[in-house]
């Protein structure tokens, strides 16, 4: 087992982990406050496409954990970061209303784009919109997959997630899509560097065992596995990822690194 002590920063996956919808998971807002006191770095790392950066930070406030726009890493900032550097990207955008918010500045066509962006976008999906993502992907452009996650925790249950619209597309195609957020080591890359630590210094906690825990391993960092949200003992058991610590919700976070000395808010 690695020493805790020596953890200097912790990105917390949102959903599942310290909030489900809009209910937080008890102890996740003290936890949080804790690792602050103690000094730790805290940030706060989503695949969700549901949100702009405005919005998620909006969110994370009103739930009470008093954030800044720099301690938010989503998948859809990360694959900015990207199209910003790439030549003339001209953008077809299968994103929430809110997150294209922040992809206002590209330049974006349903029939002429070299770069197709998949995100969550609930009930739109359709075989007429499945057939004119496969067509731009034939003529040449790219796909990025803002995450390829299998499902996700709603508070009504689990709910199917875009993974296996991307894998149909990529297979219809016969392309690979570009991930841009967890378990894509470029994703955690950007976290760490931003930080100026380690990998070796960062601890990931999540409720997904092989996006979240193994993405994060595969990166270099260390991954903790809550058993909220997401998690299911049985799909656990039949990863191939070995967490460096399972504990039953982010409010054991606390006293697995040593910060018990510090009264939470």
């Amino acid at each position: 087992m690695f020493n805790f002590n020596a953890i200097k920063a912790v990105l917390f996956d949102l959903d599942g982990v310290l909030y489900i919808g809009n209910q937080l998971i008890p102890g996740a807002l003290a936890a949080v406050a804790q690792l602050r006191k103690a000094g730790i770095a805290v940030r706060f790392v989503t695949n969700t496409s549901t949100l702009s950066l405005d919005s998620l930070q909006q969110k994370l406030n009103r739930l009470g954990f008093n954030t800044v726009p720099e301690e938010i890493m989503s998948a859809p900032q990360a694959t900015i970061q990207h199209l910003n550097n790439q030549p003339n990207p001209v953008c077809k955008l299968l994103l929430a209303e809110d997150v294209k918010k922040d992809f206002a500045a590209f330049d974006q066509s349903d029939t002429a784009a070299n770069y197709v962006v998949i995100g969550d976008i609930g009930d739109q999906w359709s075989y007429q919109l499945l057939n004119e993502v496969f067509h731009c992907l034939v003529n040449g452009a790219q796909l990025i997959a803002i995450h390829k996650n299998r499902f996700w925790q709603t508070e009504t249950g689990l709910q199917m997630d875009i993974g296996a619209f991307v894998t149909g597309l990529e297979y219809a195609s016969n392309t690979k899509a570009m991930l841009m957020g967890k378990p894509s080591r470029h994703f955690f890359n950007i976290a760490v560097d931003a930080l100026r630590l380690k990998p070796s210094q960062v601890l990931m906690v999540g409720d997904d065992i092989d996006a979240d825990v193994g993405g994060a391993q595969d990166a270099g960092l260390h991954g903790i596995l809550v058993k909220t949200g997401k998690y299911r003992e049985t799909y656990t058991r039949l990863s191939a990822v070995d967490p460096d610590a399972v504990i039953n919700s982010v409010a054991d976070l606390p006293a697995l690194l040593g910060c018990l000395s510090v009264a939470p808010q």
